[in-house]
């Protein structure tokens, strides 16, 4: 079940951010239960793993954007795998529904719960009813195709570039799990780290990378490592070149506890003793607690 497998490495894998699912062939993005393995005795859920049908359809836990990049016809537990994607991108010739009807089933891998949401009521209702095909064009009219693609069979192009998008805009939720974990030497943070930082420069996210090194202040304040503090506010200065992110280095100064720089703004010379006890209740604190 290649599939589920890599559902499975994008939720355990820190270093990956998103997910593109396509099909392998020009007809079919995904034609759902093979009904020929059936006739031969196959079981029902034997296409099935622990996250439901292709490993996708009843992973509810998954935290990552998933994209359906659709590029020919999906079917039954096809629609149902590309509606379990967090957005759709199809090429013009693509074409969904859950013919599940016609053959005495029902659309179980959670078809009948998420169609209901992606359209109006009706909608849904007619396509669960009569099996019939929805076009892309009209899926992206009726809800439940988020693009299509501009040019022939570009759909997995254009699914790429959003994820990249994507990529960038969820570092900050790993920064903000980083500063959760700051000062536990169990939490990998230094590798953590090097990964959003990677992924902060291929993307030329630099407020992802500021963001970071300002996270990372914390973490060697409560590990009281003085030399990779100095180094990390070398990178903010670096990173601070040109103007935008002068306050983030007098952030790292406070957590390291030194003084406000000779040209930091009033608001940060303004109470520094006041600041200063601040900072050591931070850091005292997590120290506690790690």
């Amino acid at each position: 079940m290649p599939c589920t497998k890599a559902f499975d490495r994008l939720r355990r894998d820190r270093a990956l951010r998103a997910a593109v699912v396509t099909g392998a062939g020009e007809r079919f993005f995904c034609a759902g239960w093979d009904l020929k393995a059936a006739a031969g005795g196959e079981a029902v859920d034997a296409d099935h793993g622990p996250g439901g049908f292709a490993g996708l359809t009843e992973l509810f836990e998954l935290d990552k954007p998933v994209i359906a990049a659709v590029n020919g016809l999906a079917l039954g537990g096809g629609f149902e795998l590309a509606r379990a994607a967090d957005l759709i991108v199809a090429d013009a010739h693509a074409e969904f529904a859950l013919p599940e009807v016609k053959l005495g089933l029902i659309a179980d891998c959670a078809g009948v719960l998420r169609l209901p949401r992606r359209l109006p009521r009706a909608g849904a209702t007619e396509l669960l009813l009569t099996g019939r095909r929805l076009g892309a064009v009209e899926a992206a009219g009726r809800g439940p195709v988020n693009e299509v693609a501009e040019r022939p069979d570009t759909a997995l192009e254009r699914a790429l570039a959003l994820a990249h998008i994507m990529r960038a805009t969820n570092l900050t939720v790993h920064i903000a799990s980083l500063t959760r974990d700051a000062g536990r030497e169990s939490a990998g943070i230094e590798e953590r780290a090097q990964i959003v930082r990677t992924e902060a420069q291929v993307a030329g996210a630099r407020e992802a990378e500021v963001k970071l090194e300002t996270a990372l202040a914390f973490h060697h304040a409560v590990r009281d490592d003085q030399e990779r503090l100095a180094h990390g506010l070398g990178r903010l200065r670096d990173l601070s070149r040109g103007g935008g992110h002068a306050h983030c280095i007098e952030i790292a100064r406070f957590m390291a506890g030194q003084p406000p720089a000779m040209n930091a703004t009033a608001r940060w010379i303004d109470g520094g003793q006041a600041l200063r006890g601040r900072r050591n209740t931070l850091v005292q604190h997590r120290r506690a607690t790690v």
